[in-house]
């Protein structure tokens, strides 16, 4: 799928490039390409709940979630939205699915690296001012229980740095259909909703990093009920933590 996704890209990038300063064009084949793979993978079954706001498509809005697996992002192109993704320097480094996220515009970061930290939150800023959302795992990273790991300030400083909204999202089931530290897929229900637009304007750091925490962690308790009865298990609702961290 990857190497056919090379000439299709390529070629979009070509046609489209001096009309699309923000890679909107090349940005939504690498959703589809996301969507395309989740189709041909039977074990997964991705539902969406909610709307994407609608000026999303004129408005940039920096989007946030939970992170459960390497999934997630194949369960997040289901909701067919146009966004920028930022992802840890080695993705990049895979074969083709690398070439791919810099064809898309994605943006990488080398965690731990001050230069690189500075260097996203351009390339993050110029994407949002050309009106294309960013999307960012506040967290930083898989959580290996069930529990949401803190949130970090990143997600938060760059909306209010920006001036645009922050747009929550919860998602389910991710963690059964692609285990952290394990090779292979399980067979499994997963949900994403899109929540309410946080309005940024009168915020501090620390009060959007908590309010959005307390959503997203109200909405996966649920979330998780409804895909535990899917997958015939008994849920276990409980979600442990309420801190947010620096």
């Amino acid at each position: 799928m990857s190497v056919l996704m090379v000439p299709v890209m390529g070629s979009a990038a070509l046609l489209h490039r001096a009309k699309d300063p923000g890679r909107r064009v090349r940005g939504q084949w690498m959703r589809r390409y996301g969507r395309w793979c989740s189709a041909l993978t039977p074990l997964w079954h991705f539902r969406t709940e909610g709307e994407a706001p609608a000026d999303f498509g004129t408005k940039a809005y920096v989007v946030i979630s939970n992170h459960e697996s390497n999934a997630d992002p194949f369960l997040l192109c289901a909701l067919h939205m146009d966004m920028r993704w930022v992802a840890k320097e080695e993705i990049f480094k895979l074969p083709l699915l690398g070439a791919l996220m810099r064809f898309g515009g994605d943006i990488k970061l080398r965690r731990g690296d001050a230069g690189s930290v500075k260097q996203m939150f351009d390339e993050c800023k110029s994407t949002l001012g050309a009106g294309v959302s960013v999307m960012l795992f506040p967290e930083g990273t898989r959580s290996k229980t069930p529990e949401l790991l803190p949130f970090k300030d990143g997600a938060f400083k760059l909306a209010l740095e920006a001036g645009v909204d922050v747009l929550p999202l919860a998602l389910a089931g991710t963690r059964d259909c692609m285990p952290k530290g394990q090779g292979w897929m399980g067979d499994a229900h997963a949900v994403v909703r899109v929540l309410e637009p946080i309005r940024t304007q009168g915020h501090t750091v620390e009060s959007l990093k908590q309010l959005a925490f307390e959503r997203i962690s109200g909405a996966v308790k649920e979330l998780r009920v409804s895909v535990a009865a899917q997958n015939g298990a008994v849920s276990s609702p409980a979600l442990v933590g309420s801190q947010v961290t620096q």
